[in-house]
């Protein structure tokens, strides 16, 4: 009896002590993170894998983190990478214009820079890293690049006369597509700044448009031949006998050469041998050549140099383009890896908090499987833990599968080629939040301002501006009549020798004419048998429907133009706001979610002191370690869109390059050799 007493006066009393410790440890609860030390048991509390323990005997200056280490050991052991480089085909040899060249063959190698990130079969992966990984294989840039010596090749064919074919400057994002995130921040794309073309039919553009531009290349052309010819005649009548037989050896060159004023150049020389049979010919063989000098220039529609050379400033205009693109085209591929990035690390953090989560689920069910055993708590509480422990096991494995998704995602955009090596090979991320971004602190009309001075698609815009509007003042030429004026300046050599079978009579088979080559070239080019002529060609199309249709249609396309350009700056404006207002809430977000995480894991801790005290039971425990499995998961979320949310702004500030410390000659070259 006495013993039943003292153990209901000590279940009492330990119930009590229960009670009254419950609004005490709530207080403590409520007090500021900044006031509290998590405990070593707390789950949360574990260390980062990148962030090791200081040595007892030497606490102020704590050893390197794993991603200096890491970082160390790629300076050190980095091998040179050939830079991406294709020049133009030239070469002295007289041959060279009519042989084929090839562009250098594909490097589809990935970058040493690969290899020394690996660490105990792991890949250890900074931000710097991944970006660093994805300016020298990231499969869009390399595709990018080779637009440089097209834009080069373009220049070079317009500078014959021929017409541009253009760059296609489109960024492209097929290597870098991102997977699952609960951020919930989406990066707007950037304009391409030209409104598109119509569809269900043929629209072409007034691009460029204007009177016809002839090749400026020099054009060289030879013909000769050798005919022989023999007819049967009726009677001797015409030729002094019946089977007339003629040898024709003739040689005829043609050189012309068009110039951007619009002159032309056009020199023809003409060689011929005649000999036949007729008795009727006082000299036999006849030798005959002529020689042609002819100067044409366009007075009105296709003169002077902007006109017949606007090909070649679109060009111009095309290669900065281009450079500017690229910038675009890096920033595209930079935002996106960043955001890959903190894909992964959200996937790898809610991982670690799923795995801590089954890890208390499992120890639960075995301590209360003992406790059953000992029949101290009932049968169903035992059911309850291993449904807990199956729903935790189900979590796990969403997240472990949502986490190797994001690791293929960032291999996928940082290689260049499949490495049977590393498919397989967990991706562990060193860096967990990145730096503050000044941005944050800036207002809305200095974040503009920077937007519409750094952003490359503005300036893609204003130099689209220039080539519309140039093109507008070129089509004009196409309205006037073709007025040309033309001079030429003929020569003429006849000799040969006396035809031995002249039966004409002595007067008419006798001939002053030279006998040989020589005096026949002397007399080409000595002005003994000269021609020459001035003269003008004016042709007018009386109603001009085609070239007034085009150049009003020209005028047109250049408004819409403007619009567009409007628009773009529009846009940005919109785009710099909306990225401001989310980085703002995306922080809110991560306070929010950070108290909350806070307040979890002190209802944690009070509920787990409960439960040794006995004023709680393990479903308590379990219930609360879920709500702070979840309130860390939330957490985890918040601090992924935040991080997106900053590298949003810097794109929409144009400032992505600046912010990562990428080198723009680092990304032509294909090779990082510049640091953050």
């Amino acid at each position: 009896m006495n013993s039943h007493f003292r153990n209901w006066a000590l279940s009492s009393l330990q119930a009590m002590a229960a009670i009254l410790l419950v609004p005490v440890n709530l207080a403590f609860a409520a007090q500021p993170p900044q006031a509290q030390s998590a405990p070593a048991s707390s789950p949360a509390a574990e260390p980062a894998p990148e962030a090791p323990a200081p040595a007892a005997n030497d606490a102020a200056s704590p050893p390197p983190t794993l991603a200096q280490q890491m970082q160390q050991t790629q300076l050190q052991a980095i091998t040179p990478q050939r830079p991406f480089h294709v020049e133009l085909p030239h070469s002295h040899s007289p041959l060279s214009p009519y042989e084929p060249s090839e562009a250098p063959p594909l490097d589809l190698a990935n970058s040493p820079r690969l290899q020394n990130l690996i660490r105990d079969g792991k890949l250890y992966i900074s931000l710097h890293d991944a970006i660093a990984l994805a300016i020298e294989n990231n499969l869009d840039l390399a595709y990018f690049r080779y637009n440089f010596p097209i834009a080069q090749t373009d220049y070079a064919r317009t500078k014959a006369g021929g017409s541009v074919n253009g760059v296609n400057t489109s960024v492209v994002q097929s290597s870098t597509q991102g997977g699952f995130s609960s951020g919930g921040v989406s990066s707007g794309g950037a304009s391409s700044g030209s409104a598109a073309a119509g569809a269900g039919g043929i629209v072409t553009s007034t691009l460029g448009a204007g009177t016809a531009v002839a090749p400026f290349d020099p054009f060289l052309n030879f013909k000769a031949f050798d005919d022989h010819y023999v007819a049967q005649q009726g009677n001797a009548f015409s030729y002094g006998i019946l089977t007339f037989k003629q040898n024709t050896i003739e040689a005829l060159a043609n050189y012309t050469q068009n110039f951007p004023l619009g002159t032309g150049v056009t020199v023809n020389y003409e060689g011929q041998r005649y000999a036949n049979n007729s008795p009727y010919e006082a000299i036999n063989p006849s030798l005959y050549s002529n020689f042609q000098f002819m100067l044409t220039q366009q007075l009105l529609a296709g003169f002077g140099i902007s006109t017949n050379e606007r090909y070649m400033h679109i060009a111009k205009k095309n290669l900065q383009i281009t450079d500017l693109a690229f910038r675009a085209q890096v920033i595209a591929t930079v935002t996106q890896v960043e955001n890959i990035y903190w894909d992964l690390v959200n996937a790898y953090q809610d991982e670690q908090v799923k795995e801590r989560s089954l890890t208390f689920a499992q120890r639960t069910l075995q301590d209360d499987q003992k406790q059953l055993q000992l029949q101290a708590i009932p049968a169903m509480q035992v059911d309850k833990d291993e449904s807990d422990v199956a729903t935790s096991e189900g979590d796990l494995t969403v997240s472990r599968a949502n986490l190797r998704l994001n690791e293929l995602l960032i291999k996928n955009a940082l290689t260049k080629t499949d490495d049977e090596a590393i498919d397989e090979m967990p991706v562990i991320p060193l860096d967990r939040a990145g730096p503050p971004d000044p941005n944050a602190s800036k207002s809305i009309d200095a974040l503009i301002t920077e937007a519409e001075k750094n952003r490359p698609d503005v300036t893609q815009d204003e130099l689209a501006m220039q080539v519309a509007e140039m093109s507008l003042k070129s089509i004009r030429s196409e309205l006037l009549p073709t007025l040309n004026l033309y001079g030429f300046y003929a020569g003429a050599g006849i000799a040969g020798p006396k035809n031995p079978n002249c039966d004409l009579g002595a007067a008419d088979c006798t001939s002053d004419l030279p006998t040989g080559f020589g005096s026949m070239f002397e007399n080409t080019f000595n002005y003994s048998s000269p021609e020459y002529q001035f003269g003008m060609n004016l042709s007018i199309n009386l109603r001009n429907r085609v070239a007034k249709a085009d150049q009003f249609r020209a005028s047109l396309e250049f408004r819409q133009r403007q619009i567009t350009f409007e628009e773009q700056k529009k846009s940005i404006r919109f785009d710099v706001r909306n990225s401001l207002f989310a980085l703002q809430q995306a922080q809110a977000r991560v306070d929010a979610a950070t108290k909350a995480r806070d307040l979890a894991q002190h209802t944690f801790e009070v509920t787990q002191q409960e439960q040794q005290l006995g004023a709680k039971s393990s479903s308590d425990t379990l219930a609360a370690q879920h709500d702070l499995s979840l309130a860390e998961s939330l957490l985890v979320a918040a601090q992924t869109a935040f991080e997106k949310a900053k590298v949003d702004i810097d794109r929409a500030t144009g400032e992505t390059l600046e912010q990562t410390g990428v080198s723009i000659d680092d990304a032509k070259a294909g090779v990082v050799s510049h640091g953050p």
